[in-house]
């Protein structure tokens, strides 16, 4: 074995070790994360905690059933206001943008991506609720569709800019207008890799708490409608995090546990429908 040899094999084995750590302390690091919830959250899940309301100050017990609630209403509405948006932009650049404009378009999208989420809030809060004159779901709803605009934009445009050149041509040839053919060829076969993006870009926003804390606020009880305030897993976990009971605390680490539950199986969904579209166009 020469010289030039033994070197290029130490430097792999070197690279293959400290990428090998990298990826476990990657890895321990989330393992830490969820054992360090389970440890503490799970002795505090019990079937009030998804059933019941919360006590008033000073009681032990009760649930956070409204802020369950709460939360799925937000990500309904955000679901409803920002990814039919996300999806027309992503279909508009990837099948009808031109060069300036879709530059523009995709650089103001990267923008808005990387706004602090309190900034989002504070902006929902000046053109919602101040003109409202009140805090409201309604308000919440916006806030995150808002944010999840640019993921949906991009996630969109990039899966159908994966679909084949030839499928369009066919298509066309076959005498469907462009409309047509993007909606019945391009867009179907892409659907799975689109809608892996959006459960991604829901899972984004599911935890957000800035931006509810302007605009959605709290509720302590239940919130019919969309125009009053109402509770949700983030601002309840922040608010009885801060606070001075103990119970408060153990109820935080338990919202804690449920809320990253729910982000994981939401990323774990769009990785198995990804995956079957993945499997289905090598089939």
């Amino acid at each position: 074995m020469n010289y030039r040899t033994l070197w290029r094999k130490s430097v792999n084995a070197v690279m293959f070790s400290l990428t090998g750590l990298a990826t476990v302390l990657t890895v321990s690091v989330l393992f830490f994360i969820l054992g360090y919830l389970v440890w503490y959250g799970g002795r505090a899940i019990n079937w009030d905690f998804f059933t019941k309301l919360p006590k008033p100050v000073g009681e032990t017990g009760g649930g956070m059933a409204n802020a369950i609630v709460g939360s799925v209403k937000l990500l309904l509405l955000a679901t409803l206001t920002g990814v039919p948006i996300g999806f027309m932009g992503g279909v508009y650049l990837a099948e009808f943008g031109g060069k300036t404009f879709s530059f523009l378009l995709r650089y103001t999208t990267d923008l808005l991506n990387g706004v602090p989420s309190i900034v989002m809030g504070i902006f929902a809060y000046t053109m919602v609720v101040l003109p409202m004159k009140h805090f409201s779901t309604l308000a919440g709803g916006l806030a995150l569709g808002v944010m999840m605009i640019p993921i949906a934009v991009r996630s969109t445009e990039e899966f159908l800019r994966t679909v084949p050149v030839t499928l369009r041509e066919g298509a066309l040839a076959l005498g469907a207008c462009k409309w047509k053919a993007i909606t019945t060829v391009v867009i179907p076969a892409a659907i799975r890799g689109i809608l892996t993006g959006i459960i991604l870009d829901l899972a984004r926003v599911a935890g957000e708490t800035a931006p509810l804390l302007f605009t959605a606020f709290n509720n302590r009880f239940w919130s019919p409608g969309w125009n009053q305030p109402t509770a949700s897993l983030p601002v309840m976990i922040f608010t009885y995090a801060i606070a001075p009971y103990e119970d408060w605390h153990r109820q935080a680490w338990a919202a804690g546990l449920v809320l990253l539950g729910l982000v994981l199986l939401t990323n774990i969904t769009a990785r198995v429908v990804l995956a079957r579209k993945l499997s289905s166009a090598a089939g």
